[in-house]
């Protein structure tokens, strides 16, 4: 199934609302900022309720992809009948690393920290609605985007540059997060190593 940037279709939500990581002093991940960019099916008529997340980073200028993770929220009697006996509803519901997409040895340790965001009830209803808008868009043949740059690694360097998107931790709210506080999710304690979450 073709997949296509949430950013390229809708580049102000896209780069108001993508969720990021900055990391630091974990063994298994480098120091820095990780952005999760979603991606999701523009198949005229699929309803797979999926979204393809590429994570990547500003210190390898946001062309490497770190790890490629497959997520969908519906339950597996949906995802059963969805693909039929071809496919393995446990894999399509995930979340699980794509073994067709790039991955790196990080991959795993960027997949724990996709599952603690999927802690956030807020988190997966943005990737939700998401969907709904890009599919709704993509059905009614709607070109049109929320603004003139299209070009999803352009949008996010300005997005993760822009310093009022985000604040170094040090028991601050995070404004893109609402749910997030103090570097966790509200009644969950944030991994260690996380200093911030927008």
């Amino acid at each position: 199934m073709p997949m296509t940037p949430f950013m390229e279709r809708f580049p102000e939500v896209g780069a108001r609302e993508t969720r990021s990581v900055t990391v630091t002093n974990r063994q298994d991940l480098p120091d820095g900022e990780y952005g999760f960019l979603e991606f999701y099916c523009n198949d005229p008529g699929c309803d797979c309720r999926r979204v393809m997340i590429d994570v990547l980073r500003p210190e390898t200028g946001w062309s490497k992809i770190w790890a490629t993770i497959s997520y969908g929220w519906e339950s597996l009697d949906f995802y059963r009948k969805w693909g039929g006996t071809a496919s393995n509803p446990i894999e399509t519901k995930g979340p699980y690393l794509d073994p067709l997409n790039p991955q790196t040895k990080y991959s795993p340790a960027l997949l724990n920290l996709f599952r603690f965001l999927l802690q956030s009830p807020d988190y997966v209803e943005r990737l939700k609605g998401h969907y709904q808008m890009f599919r709704d868009s993509f059905e009614q043949g709607n070109d049109q985007q929320d603004g003139p740059e299209t070009n999803r690694l352009e949008n996010q360097r300005k997005s993760l540059r822009d310093p009022q998107r985000r604040r170094h931790a040090s028991g601050v709210v995070f404004r893109r997060a609402s749910k997030i506080l103090r570097g966790g999710i509200v009644g969950k304690a944030a991994p260690a190593g996380i200093s911030q979450v927008c």
